[in-house]
């Protein structure tokens, strides 16, 4: 039981109505902010009006504003993924001017096929791609471009790399203004090089250079950069990756499970999981972290990038 709960049972009156004691049931078993949120409504209007239940109102009232407060910033998180779109452990978001080649770079990154056109806004919707790379799924967003009446901030504030798609460098500050509230590392992308000449494209990298951005000269017609840019974007994210794999198993499954640094044994199997760390009977790990091969450690134990695991349960 929780001390939420215990802190209930401490203060709330002995004559509460069944309707109370029922919400109550639903507010504990609730998983979902909106049904505590519905459940702590039906205990506050059900609980008893004499002076001896005001504490336990007062308690009710805050926490129910708690939980509205953290259900309106999920809220208001969640206008990113309006366009049914949901945010990958690993994303980044293509954003530029009209006509600047995003959709074709996004091609070039990712396994999709955008409507692409000489003319302006053609991307109408944030679209969404898959880049495969060093055994990971980075999901790419193509944008609507700067300027159309499709264009918001939602998904740029959150996602985790912004590729600032620009064809001149001035483009950039304009560009780096809409950026204010992000969070993401910012790539410069400066796209269609192949329309110059040699020289040309050294006083381009110089000029970038002496500006201390961190960037890439694409072309998404002759591929040049394009190889750079996908080793770029992957090294932009502060991640680790765990596989995990069967018991009398050699090989590892393909597909990583995406961690923070400083991750756990318990964090990977919460997150293959809820609940999963409570059946775990025994953990062997292979990679950089183990002192040597198939080292049994703990739930506790810190992992490391390129670490396997192997799960025995009870």
């Amino acid at each position: 039981m929780s001390q939420e709960t215990v802190r209930c049972h401490k203060t709330m009156p002995i004559n509460a109505h069944p309707e109370y004691l029922r919400a109550e049931q639903e507010f504990q078993q609730a998983e979902t902010k909106d049904q505590k949120i519905i459940a702590l409504k039906k205990m506050i209007s059900h609980m008893p009006k004499h002076k001896g239940a005001e504490n336990l109102r007062k308690q009710l009232k805050r926490k129910l504003a708690k939980f509205k407060y953290a259900y309106q910033k999920e809220s208001k998180k969640a206008k990113a993924g309006k366009q049914g779109i949901r945010k990958a452990d690993m994303q980044a978001a293509l954003l530029g001017l009209t006509n600047s080649g995003k959709s074709s770079l996004f091609k070039s990154l990712t396994n999709t096929d955008p409507k692409i056109a000489s003319y302006g806004f053609t991307t109408q919707e944030p679209e969404q791609g898959i880049l495969d790379y060093e055994t990971c799924q980075i999901q790419i967003i193509d944008l609507p471009p700067i300027g159309g009446d499709n264009f918001d901030t939602s998904i740029v504030n959150i996602t985790d790399v912004i590729l600032i798609v620009v064809e001149k460098v001035h483009e950039i500050k304009e560009l780096d203004k809409l950026l204010k509230k992000s969070i993401g590392k910012k790539i410069i992308v400066f796209n269609k090089i192949d329309l110059y000449d040699e020289e040309t494209k050294r006083k381009i990298k110089e000029n970038l250079k002496s500006k201390r951005y961190n960037f890439v000269m694409t072309s998404a017609k002759t591929d040049e950069g394009i190889n750079e840019l996908k080793e770029k974007i992957f090294k932009s994210f502060d991640k680790i990756r765990v596989y995990t794999k069967q018991p009398n198993q050699k090989q590892h499954d393909d597909d990583p499970v995406i961690m923070d640094p400083g991750a756990t044994v318990k964090d990977v199997a919460e997150k293959i999981l809820h609940g999963f760390s409570k059946n775990i009977k025994r953990t062997r790990i292979w990679g950089p972290s183990s002192k040597f091969s198939g080292q049994r450690v703990g739930l506790k134990h810190t992992l490391k990038d390129k670490d396997v695991v192997e799960f025995t349960t009870k």
